[in-house]
């Protein structure tokens, strides 16, 4: 059942991040590299405030959207109650989207895909390395060390 529920849970993901770009990649410029984002700026494809309200417009909700299905897939649908297999499950979670968002999303759709070249900004490269996956990946997975415990934290309290 898990492997059913982590699968989901990346199409859920991949269902979000494409919603982000609905409009064309230029609405997800918030994802590209810097130099990216500032040429795009500088061609006049966005301007920066634009592009940060679409992050917060984005990113606030995506989060949210993560987290309330990652409670309920533990709480409700696992029926977990004690913190221990809470905080694990959703470590689990966050650790599968955590290296899918870096391997399939980044390297694969993103690195494989005409969609997200911008135009004028062929010659600049937005798609991250190996290194760059496996550092920014690496330092994420400490991080949802800590998140899985404020999700765990959040599973208890809501389903006792």
């Amino acid at each position: 059942m898990l492997l059913i529920q982590l699968l989901l849970f990346c199409l859920l993901f991949t269902g979000l991040v494409r919603l982000s770009v609905l409009g064309g990649a230029v609405n997800g410029l918030y994802f590209y590299p810097k130099p990216v984002q500032e040429r795009a700026i500088e061609i006049g494809l966005t301007d920066r405030e634009t592009m940060q309200r679409k992050r917060k417009r984005f990113m606030i909700p995506f989060l949210l959207t993560l987290l309330v299905v990652l409670v309920l897939i533990v709480g409700l649908w696992n029926g977990v109650r004690d913190f221990r297999t809470a905080y694990l499950q959703s470590l689990l979670f966050l650790e599968v989207m955590n290296w899918y968002d870096g391997i399939v999303i980044d390297r694969l759709w993103v690195g494989h895909s005409k969609f997200w070249i911008l135009p004028g900004t062929e010659d600049l490269p937005f798609v991250q390395t190996w290194k760059q996956v496996l550092q920014k990946r690496g330092i994420l997975t400490l991080i949802w060390l800590v998140g899985a415990a404020a999700v765990a934290g959040l599973v208890v309290l809501i389903f006792p």
